[in-house]
């Protein structure tokens, strides 16, 4: 029995063009500066996100935490919504890492809304209370089931944060599910963030790597972090070729990822219009015995939560995999 594994969009694995792509990439030493695909990747994608500067990291935790590394200093205060993927999925990154403290506010289904953010934050909070340095955005929003955020949401977010001089980091791991779901541009999508990471191993469908955008001066000091971090790599272009081959062949085919994960959801009995982009989410009794129960059937599916079963549709699923899927996980959640 084949197994089809909805756990993430991260398990997808290199077609043969992509592995060929790979193969055949000019490489040098990235350290210094020397390999030409991770050059070409970087500059790509910063110039798709309206930036002056990329840099190309292994994972997307790293350049998330690049992002705020470069926005908060140690004892100060990062915002977010308490499931955002910094804080919940990162392992405490921030505070061991970079000393950064965080408060958190309820956002229902990931949805951004300006005034909790304006309720929360404390700029220049004085000698005796922690001092809000940043902000961090995540579009989409993974355990709010996909969520796009609202455009003129993000706005007045960066409105706000201008006004009290907070900077401001976008996790958009997913953000070209964002625009292919929202039909909005990807630098109208990123503008007006300080930092910005993109992920090129979930929906795209690389074996590895996650690009962050910022200011060249940023990227610079980024790019030293890096380093520090463990994170500096040598002949890496193999896996930056990946990252072009994905965005020049795999972007547009997002939407088709959406339409599969719409038909799941409606036959979970979910509103399919709750599902915008690829990911599933269902409440349910107990979700690890689901989960438990698909699998012995040959279907992997993450649960994230007594509750929270989780589904994401990528490009190594296709109509007849979800067919397989609803019939495996209909009467298991509807009963």
């Amino acid at each position: 029995m084949s197994v089809l594994d909805l756990r993430s969009d991260t398990v997808t694995r290199p077609s043969q063009a992509m592995r060929t792509a790979m193969a055949e990439a000019e490489v040098g030493d990235d350290v210094y500066g020397d390999d030409p695909t991770v050059n070409a990747l970087e500059r790509e994608v910063a110039e798709l996100l309206g930036y002056e500067a990329g840099l190309f990291t292994p994972s997307g935790s790293m350049a998330n935490q690049l992002g705020l590394r470069l926005l908060v200093k140690p004892g100060e205060e990062l915002v977010c919504d308490r499931a955002a993927h910094v804080v919940r999925a990162e392992l405490g990154a921030a505070a061991v890492f970079s000393g950064i403290t965080t408060r958190t506010w309820d956002a229902p289904a990931g949805l951004l809304d300006p005034a909790d953010v304006e309720a929360i934050i404390t700029p220049n909070a004085g000698p005796h209370l922690v001092s809000t340095t940043a902000i961090a955005i995540e579009n989409t929003h993974n355990f709010g089931g996909g969520t796009v955020q609202p455009l003129e949401a993000v706005r007045a977010v960066q409105q706000l944060a201008r006004e009290h001089g907070i900077g401001l980091h976008l996790d958009g791991a997913r953000l070209w599910n964002a625009s292919v779901a929202s039909g909005v541009a990807l630098n109208e999508l990123a503008a007006g963030f300080d930092t910005v990471s993109v992920c090129l191993s979930k929906g795209l469908g690389a074996p590895v790597g996650s690009v962050l955008v910022s200011s060249a001066e940023r990227i610079a000091a980024a790019r030293m972090w890096r380093k520090r971090y463990g994170g500096g790599m040598r002949q890496v272009g193999i896996l930056a070729a990946a990252g072009s081959f994905a965005l020049q062949n795999n972007l547009k085919r997002l939407a088709e990822d959406h339409d599969r994960a719409q038909r799941l959801a409606a036959a979970l009995g979910l509103d399919p219009s709750r599902t915008p982009t690829n990911i599933v989410v269902v409440t349910v009794d107990n979700a690890r015995a689901i989960a438990v129960a698909a699998a012995e059937q040959g279907l992997l599916v993450s649960a994230l939560g007594p509750t929270f079963l989780r589904m994401v549709t990528h490009l190594d699923v296709d109509d007849d995999g979800i067919d397989r899927a609803i019939e495996i996980l209909r009467p298991l959640v509807r009963g």
